[in-house]
């Protein structure tokens, strides 16, 4: 997704910028659309600054998907243990997921900045465009926040019930819970259809979302609650779960006798270590948007006057929700065995911790993928 900027930054690509010559320069019937010029003013000037930076953004997501889809493709043709297996489809899942709305909604976004955006009188309006983007908005923000979850109690499980997980856990039923995760996603997205909540175009007049600060009704809080409410609990059972995980694995290795074999808890070790590396992404990303959202339309349909201060938290949220999408594909690549064995032996090097405690994370807790083929040979 395109990465939206504050639109009191300088740096902001898609939203206004103005000097302070010009701004002094403005009437205040220009900047508003007054009644000289219905219609034909707008909040946003494309810059060739701002379209360049957008672009570049664009450019990072796709190319940072695209790797992680290569490794992870590439990780699952290879793969004979069920269990990675398993973790390494709903991966690949998330990341197509990822990057299609990555390349949806950036595309919408810098077609609403080139036209100059939306003119504040029709931000309640309800044209086609804004649905879509609004939709699709909600669509891919909840799928990676199930998916993460999804992913997080099936390594739990995993890890505390190998027998149960093992009798349980199977490729079709993998697919058919990912086909539950977007039919749930799209069934939350398509609820204002059926007039359960509405979308509508949000400061600056570039993107659409839920209708959380203007003329709100008890159907926008039930819907944001729904949306929030989804996404919290799914960031909440992640960290529950990856928690689980973690101490069980620790344990685990403290408890290991020197000799034993340990390749299946390198596997398990460094599927737990990406999926907390999604969940603290998910969290900082989604959380302020999650949170602030649901206190813009409550504070709305209170009948709070200013709500400026909460259209600036809502442009900054949706700002950062927009690099989830850019930082997700970054934990497949970089929380790898092959490049945690190099990141270990660095540390190990230049600390010079040899011999102590520390030595039971050996390297060959990470060993390669190779090495385990031609052992299992």
């Amino acid at each position: 997704m395109l990465a939206l900027n504050h639109y009191n930054s300088s740096s902001s690509p898609l939203l206004p910028q103005f000097s302070n010559e010009s701004v002094e320069k403005l009437e205040p019937e220009s900047v508003i659309g007054g009644p000289s010029q219905p219609g034909n003013q707008s909040l946003v000037e494309p810059t060739t600054t701002g379209v360049i930076v957008v672009i570049l953004s664009m450019t990072l997501g796709i190319i940072s998907n695209i790797v992680a889809l290569f490794i992870l493709v590439n990780a699952y043709s290879l793969q004979r243990r069920r269990t990675k297996a398993t973790f390494l489809l709903f991966a690949t899942s998330l990341v197509v997921t990822d990057f299609i709305g990555h390349v949806i909604l950036g595309a919408l976004v810098l077609r609403l900045y080139l036209s100059g955006g939306v003119h504040p009188e029709d931000f309640n309006s309800t044209d086609g465009m804004c649905q879509f983007l609004g939709g699709s908005m909600v669509f891919f923000g909840l799928c990676p926040l199930f998916m993460g979850c999804a992913m997080a109690a099936e390594r739990c499980l995993g890890v505390t019930k190998p027998l149960l997980h093992s009798s349980l856990v199977t490729k079709s039923r993998s697919k058919v819970c990912l086909s539950v995760v977007w039919l749930a996603a799209l069934s939350v997205a398509l609820l204002p259809c059926f007039q359960l909540g509405s979308y509508t175009y949000q400061v600056p007049g570039t993107w659409c979302f839920i209708n959380v600060l203007s003329d709100t009704s008890g159907v926008d809080v039930a819907f944001v609650v729904l949306f929030s409410g989804l996404g919290l609990s799914s960031l909440a059972v992640a960290l529950v779960c990856n928690t689980i995980s973690g101490l069980t694995l620790v344990l685990a290795r403290l408890r290991r006798r020197p000799g034993s074999q340990h390749s299946n808890n390198s596997h398990d070790m460094e599927m737990v270590l990406q999926l907390v590396g999604i969940m603290v992404t998910s969290c900082i990303c989604w959380s302020p948007l999650l949170i602030f959202g649901l206190m813009s339309v409550i504070n709305s349909y209170a009948g709070e006057e200013d709500l400026s201060s909460y259209e600036t938290l809502m442009v900054m949220s949706v700002r950062l929700a927009t690099w989830n999408q850019i930082l997700d594909p970054w934990v497949y690549i970089l929380l790898r065995r092959t490049v945690l064995r190099k990141i270990y032996l660095i540390v190990k090097c230049q600390s010079g911790l040899r011999g102590n405690k520390l030595g039971r994370w050996d390297p060959t807790s990470f060993p390669s993928s190779e090495k385990n083929e031609v052992d299992q040979v």
